[in-house]
Parts: structure tokens; sequence; C-alpha cells
């Protein structure tokens, strides 16, 4: 089959063929019809992210969409090692596919699902989110964090404010139901005081943070500082990614001050049956009223040239 085939960390899959996959006991087989460039699936094949193995070849890939052989249209994820979904085809357990709905194109799913599944899992299982507290999202202008303020607000949230550096998207943030924004293009002493003005103004309960770095700095430097109505009430941190950067220098009087709690949400935090309940719960709420995202298309023959190419915004989704 064709497949995008990763051999080294330190450059771009490229377009060959590859060895088809055998669907062994309780598998199936699965014909490829879109898989989305996620960022797991960079820093997986670039050998940053922590489930790295370092084994070569593989390929690069951790969900998608496709037909199984009755023709039944299903989104999945893969628990093969070596075999992502960036082919044309790939075999998964039974349990790790859920039908598409009608209302749903192949495309849109394996855009939204991955992004989306991560701040519902974050609110739903991570933060255990009640009906009408207060959401925080930093890094809300890339394609999850959008999917995460519709998400807050599909979910029941009280107030949504939206962090991010991207003014148009962040503009945009508000037409998808923000209630405030916050830009991170400020230095680090504004931004913090600015941080600190919203949570003086309002009981922010959960943040959702896809940035790490300065930017998390910044807001728990805030969080901690005293004199703020809601010191001693409970925030849920919950890291979801690391984009600015991989650490942060916490002081240790952030967490005496607050009743911060720091919970991380991915791979690891939840079980694969945690992840795949979570973005059936996402699929079926989609398929009532449909969420959007920025979606770019392409030909999975072209992954090479557009591996590094700049996202602005959009999800990239390959078609084999």
């Amino acid at each position: 089959m064709n497949a995008a085939l990763v051999e080294a960390y330190d450059r771009p899959p490229r377009y060959t063929t590859f060895a088809d996959p055998e669907p062994a006991e309780g598998e199936v087989e699965v014909e490829i019809t879109a898989a989305a460039m996620h960022p797991i699936v960079k820093s997986l094949a670039n050998g940053t992210h922590y489930g790295a193995t370092g084994k070569f070849p593989f390929i690069p890939g951790l969900d998608g969409t496709g037909r199984l052989k009755d023709g039944t249209r299903v989104y999945f994820g893969v628990t093969r090692e070596g075999y992502g979904t960036f082919a044309e085809r790939a075999v998964t357990q039974s349990w790790m596919c859920l039908r598409i709905p009608d209302t749903l194109d192949d495309v849109a799913v394996a855009a939204m699902m991955n992004p989306g599944m991560s701040s519902w899992a974050a609110l739903k299982s991570r933060a255990q989110f009640v009906t009408g507290e207060s959401v925080l999202i930093l890094g809300a202008t890339g394609a999850a964090g959008e999917l995460a303020v519709q998400i807050a607000k599909r979910l029941g949230a009280g107030k949504v404010i939206a962090a991010g550096r991207n003014p148009e998207a962040l503009a945009r943030t508000k037409q998808r139901g923000a209630d405030a924004t916050i830009s991170l293009l400020q230095d680090p002493a504004a931004l913090t005081a600015d941080f600190r003005k919203h949570f003086a103004e309002t009981k922010i309960d959960i943040v959702l943070d896809y940035l790490w770095g300065q930017p998390a700095e910044c807001l728990l430097d805030a969080i901690s500082q005293k004199g703020l109505k809601h010191t001693g009430s409970r925030i849920r941190y919950v890291d979801i990614g690391g984009s600015a950067s991989p650490t942060i220098t916490l002081k240790a009087a952030t967490l005496r001050s607050t009743g911060l709690e720091m919970l991380g949400s991915g791979f690891g935090s939840a079980s694969l049956q945690q992840i795949m309940q979570a973005v059936d719960e996402f699929l079926t709420a989609c398929a009532k009223a449909p969420m959007e995202i920025s979606i770019k298309e392409a030909r999975l023959k072209d992954v090479e040239s557009l591996w590094n190419a700049p996202s602005q915004g959009a999800r990239l989704v390959f078609k084999p």
C-alpha cells in the first residue's frame, strides 16, 4: 500500500510503499479516507513526545476515518505499533471504531475528533466540570482551543474567557461563544495584570492550558497574588499541551496561597477506554449540532512538502 513513512526523527516522512497490515484476531481492517495532522502526530514523528519509541520505520498518524469491509463509515484509533493512519489501510481493534453519523463527513470528523476530545475529556473526566462553572482557555486561537471554547459553552459554562496570540482568531472566539478575551501579545507584566483583573472580576473554576511556558507562568502568578476575591477557592488547572514551552518555573507559594489543583489530560492520564468514551460523546454532540473548525485538505502524496508548512490555524487533513 501507499503510506507516509518516518525513517528518522530529523526529517519529514516520505511518501512510499509499505507492507499492508494483516488483521489479527479481534482486529478489523479499515480503508482510510482521511487522517489529520494533529500536534501529537508531529511530536511523535520528531521524537519530542513522551510516547516516542525510537523504533523505525513507522507510519505516523493516531486516528482517522475510513470504511470497514461492509462499507460502514467509522472514526477509529490505531493500536498496532508501527502502523499509523497516514496510509491507505490500517488495522485496529473493533472497539476502537465508532460509526460516523450521516450528518457528518469524513474529513470534518478526522479534523475534529482529536482536538475536540482534548478539551471534552479534560473538562468532563479530569476537571469534573459542573454546569455553570467558568472556564479560562489558554491557547484558544489554535484549532483545539477554538473547539474548546465551543465545547465549554455547549457543556453549559457560565463564562468562557479565551486567551491567545492571533488577533484575528482571538476575535473569532467571540463568535464561537467566548464572553471575554485576553491577548497574549502583551509583555509579561501587563499579561499578568490582565489575568489578575479577570480573576478579580470572575470566579474562574477551571483553566485549560494548551501552551504551558511563559503564558502559564503569568497566569499562575496572577492566581497566587494576594487580595483576590477567589483566594482559597478551588481552581482546577488542566494542562493539555506545551506548544509554548515544555517547562515552567513554579513558585512554591503559588500552591500554598491558593486552592489550585494541577492536573494533566492526555495519553497516560486517561485510559484508551476513557478517551474513546470522550470521543464517542463528542461525536454524538457534533452530530446534533456541528462545531466549527478551519480545515485544509491535502493529498497524502504531498506529505513531505507540507509536513513543516505553517498551519495558519487550520487543521491539515490528508486523504490517501
